[in-house]
């Protein structure tokens, strides 16, 4: 009989205009608001001040390190701020969740991360916090944890409780229109990934699969259009659901290998976040295949089974036979890809040379543990070398 634990957030607003509520949300938090944002906040700024909200503001440049979220905690207790709003991409929410969570339980960002920290236990709730996503990407608004940059360690790590959740998390794709092109791209990747990450993660459950199953569809046939055009609300609106439904899924179910490779790759070069999970998803799918294939069939059995669920939700591919359908899912993410130009990694000075050391690194990510099947070093070198030189034309 399985068992499972599931968590999220408590109140979830979603749809198109829904941002125009943001005021009114956020008077019900606190007095004193400190907003950590990335991208344009001018709209929730007035709306802010027109619910009578003593408002801070904070940019959160590039993603989050141990620095940035001390600093702003100490800001926030400067300026006597009962509540935190985060505003932008996963980099800005992600801070804004860390530092809710040290205002109440105290200390530095460092002395709660997992692998590279203390790893203390979050024993408080955070401070009343709303997340308003810009980007369809990370799912941060529904995650419960924080992924902090340790420069001197080399490493990305969480901070995780059920405590850090959001009391809301408000989704309004309309935000997304004004998203460029590459970082539609880069960020959608992410949330696809995440979603067949976590369903094929050895975390996964029934509530978590019924969610993935959804937004795999979603990001698949919507990504493209909305890479294409940015105005087409139809596909921002299916990418912020699978975005909002990918990072439910991963709070509950873990991630894999992608991910563990992005824990080292980020916190040692300049590259997005999404860039990373785009250019290793086609190879690790197919690491991951081949390593099931030459398992003894029954213990592979649910694996490939699950590849094949997840080939046949893709766009062509609902028809053909379960070895197609496995396969699919290598093809279908190398081509996509392509169509969005993600480029090779080796365009953010990483190289061949680096290969042992970032796969020495991904190991020590949690999200490896929840890999369908343990990986050998030989072949995450070889997923991570493609990687690097990139797709063929």
């Amino acid at each position: 009989m399985q068992t499972f634990e599931f968590c999220g957030v408590g109140r979830i607003i979603f749809g198109r205009g829904k941002f125009a509520v943001a005021g009114e949300l956020a008077a019900g938090l606190g007095r004193a608001a400190l907003v950590i944002y990335n991208g344009n906040n001018e709209y929730l700024i007035e709306q802010l001040t027109k619910s009578g909200i003593a408002i801070y503001r904070r940019r959160q440049r590039g993603e989050p390190t141990v620095a940035d979220v001390d600093q702003a905690v100490e800001e926030a207790r400067r300026q006597n701020c009962d509540s935190v709003i985060g505003l932008g991409g996963g980099s800005a929410i992600d801070a804004a969740k860390a530092v809710a969570g040290l205002l109440t339980n105290g200390g530095s960002a460092i002395d709660y991360m997992e692998v590279v920290g203390m790893g203390k236990k979050i024993a408080r709730p955070a401070a009343p916090w709303m997340a308003i996503p810009t980007t369809a990407g990370t799912g941060a608004e529904a995650t419960r944890n924080a992924v902090i940059g340790l420069p001197e360690k080399r490493f990305k790590a969480s901070i995780r409780s059920e405590l850090l959740l959001p009391r809301v998390a408000l989704v309004d794709p309309c935000l997304g229109v004004t998203v460029p092109p590459a970082v539609t791209a880069g960020s959608g990747m992410d949330a696809l990934c995440q979603l067949i990450e976590s369903y094929t993660s050895t975390g996964a459950s029934p509530m978590t699969d019924a969610l993935a199953l959804q937004g795999i569809p979603l990001a698949a046939q919507c990504l493209p259009r909305a890479y294409q055009n940015g105005a087409d609300l139809d596909a921002r609106e299916d990418m912020a659901l699978a975005a909002l439904l990918s990072g439910i899924t991963l709070t509950n179910a873990g991630l894999g290998a992608v991910h563990g490779f992005a824990a080292a790759l980020g916190a040692n070069f300049p590259i997005p976040h999404g860039i990373v999970c785009a250019a290793l998803l086609p190879h690790i799918i197919n690491a991951n295949i081949q390593a099931l294939r030459a398992q003894d069939p029954t213990d592979a059995s649910r694996g490939l089974t699950r590849y094949a669920t997840i080939g046949r939700k893709l766009p062509g591919f609902d028809s053909v036979d379960d070895v197609e359908a496995i396969d699919a899912c290598v093809q279908f993410t190398s081509n996509l890809s392509c169509e969005l130009n993600i480029p090779p990694l080796k365009q953010f000075g990483i190289q061949f040379g680096h290969l042992a050391e970032m796969v020495s690194l991904s190991r020590k990510a949690s999200s490896m543990r929840f890999n369908p099947v343990v990986l050998s070093d030989a072949s995450l070198t070889a997923a991570l070398g493609l990687a690097i030189e990139g797709n063929p034309e």
